[in-house]
């Protein structure tokens, strides 16, 4: 197996998370922009996992090298699953949190049970794969927290929010952890071939 990835992303949190989770297997993870590539996905797609297909694919049409993409997003379960894939477009950036906390202000307790979803796929020259993750917890009633983005500070996990973990607790928890740790098995798999 080869030993570079590029990864169909230039969000250094994302890149940061996949390097740290695969480095153990030797793998060189880089950004599309490191591989000289300039080109935005139509993520057209209804569900996770069509649009990290869609990423990876656009990627790999255009390179020699296997690719990695994602998609992600939050699913509130009293809101019927938004932002859900569209998360990264619901609210203006930086405003996702105040618009979702709006949103659930009369919602109680008991109901504000939500999920962050990821699912990652893998495509090389004879290979399509997609692996998933999740993250279960509920939304909190205000912002807490420094670390982490998107929503990380209204998301609840236990009783903190994912933005007042450090990066190594969250990595051992999030949706995209639990992703990556499936693409880690897969890929330790791959490597014995």
């Amino acid at each position: 197996m080869q030993k570079k990835v590029i990864m169909a992303t230039n969000n250094a949190n994302k890149l940061r998370e996949v390097r740290e989770i695969l480095s153990p297997l030797g793998i060189e993870v880089i950004s599309q922009s490191e591989a000289g590539i300039d080109v935005e996905a139509d993520e057209s797609g209804t569900t996770f996992e069509e649009n990290a297909v869609i990423k990876a694919q656009t990627i790999f049409d255009l390179v020699d090298c296997p690719v990695i993409a994602d998609d992600s997003g939050l699913c509130v379960d009293a809101l019927d699953g938004r932002p859900g894939v569209y998360s990264a477009r619901y609210a203006p950036k930086g405003q996702e949190c105040a618009k979702l906390l709006d949103e659930m202000k009369d919602i109680p307790d008991e109901k504000r049970t939500a999920r962050f979803e990821c699912v990652i796929a893998y495509i090389s020259e004879n290979c399509l794969r997609t692996v998933s993750g999740a993250c279960h917890g509920k939304i909190g009633y205000e912002e807490k927290g420094t670390n982490g983005f998107g929503y990380d500070p209204v998301f609840m996990y236990g009783d903190r929010t994912l933005a007042e973990m450090s990066a190594e607790e969250k990595n051992k928890i999030s949706h995209r952890a639990a992703a990556l740790k499936a693409l880690y098995d897969m890929l330790s798999e791959r490597n014995g071939e």
